[in-house]
């Protein structure tokens, strides 16, 4: 009696989750009365994305009632920061989406809807659900990484010749953003909110430090590390990028060389599961079968 009244409670639950995503927000409710009084017209839900921004409030207002963690919600910004979520409802959407999938991946093995309802499978399933966003949430951040430090070396190069050519430091980072725009696009855009902070008027050690913070990559804290004692001993800072360009690009390659001897051993596992048994069927399998027609004659007399 227990799994059909839990599926009835979150039967019920999932309808009022339709009735949420289809009853008008506040804000919508608000552009529709400014559009009466300025004489604007309104644009219906579903032009323009609608359907996407209504998605998005609905995992909103699930979000906000899930269950919030003060040093999880700490570490959960900055995993987004990295992935390149920087908006302030990005923790909220990310929260509905985990409670959401979670209750999803439940109500599913719950109810007689694709396989036999069982409570321990229904449960393993709804951890499943609550665990996959975060996973494919990390898998994003390090992919992320990976991409701003394979761009680094260009983005130093691009540097050096900059501040050799007379420009300072500030603007020089400027226009490598603008000119990485196309071939990186995410070391681009961290480049660009960098002097969107100094715009602001914060100190450049300290957006330089903020960048280091929100990539989490290892080589831009060390580019950050050294371009902040290079403004502060007053030292070459052209000669210091140029030595540092050197460094990452050895680094890259010596981490080319460190994946290129991991293939062999990586390949191991393949070959013994996909490629060996076909081998082995195709060379010894005539044999076997000569060998069971003959023997099995003999041992029968």
């Amino acid at each position: 009696m227990l799994i059909p009244a839990l599926a009835f409670a979150f039967a019920s639950l999932l309808i009022v989750a339709v009735a949420m995503w289809f009853a008008p927000s506040g804000a919508l409710v608000i552009e529709r009365r400014l559009g009466e009084l300025t004489g604007a017209p309104f644009k219906p839900v579903g032009a323009d994305g609608g359907y996407g921004r209504m998605a998005a409030q609905t995992l909103k207002r699930l979000g906000s009632v899930a269950p919030k963690s003060p040093s999880e919600m700490g570490k959960l910004r900055q995993r987004l920061v990295t992935a390149g979520y920087r908006s302030s409802e990005a923790v909220v959407i990310f929260l509905g989406i985990r409670l959401g999938l979670a209750l999803l991946c439940f109500s599913l093995l719950a109810m007689p809807i694709l396989m036999r309802p069982n409570l321990a499978v229904a449960l393993g399933g709804c951890g499943l659900g609550y665990l996959l966003p975060g996973i494919v949430l990390a898998r994003l951040a390090k992919r992320r990484q990976h991409r701003i430090r394979l761009g680094l070396p260009d983005a130093l190069d691009l540097l050096v010749v900059s501040v050799e050519a007379g420009l300072g430091l500030d603007q020089a980072i400027q226009r490598v953003g603008d000119e990485l725009a196309f071939a990186h696009p995410d070391l681009s855009d961290e480049l660009r909110l960098i002097n969107l902070e100094l715009r602001a008027g914060k100190g450049r050690a300290e957006a330089l430090r903020n960048l280091a913070e929100r990539t989490g990559v290892d080589d831009v804290s060390s580019l950050v590390t050294m371009l902040v004692q290079t403004d502060k001993f007053g030292t070459s800072v052209a000669q210091s990028l140029r030595v540092h360009s050197e460094t990452v690009r050895t680094k890259r390659r010596q981490r080319a060389e460190e994946a290129a001897a991991k293939t062999g051993v990586k390949m191991v596992f393949p070959l013994v599961f996909c490629v060996f048994p076909a081998i082995w069927v195709v060379t010894i399998g005539p044999a076997a079968i000569k060998f069971v027609q003959v023997l099995f004659p003999m041992a029968q007399k």
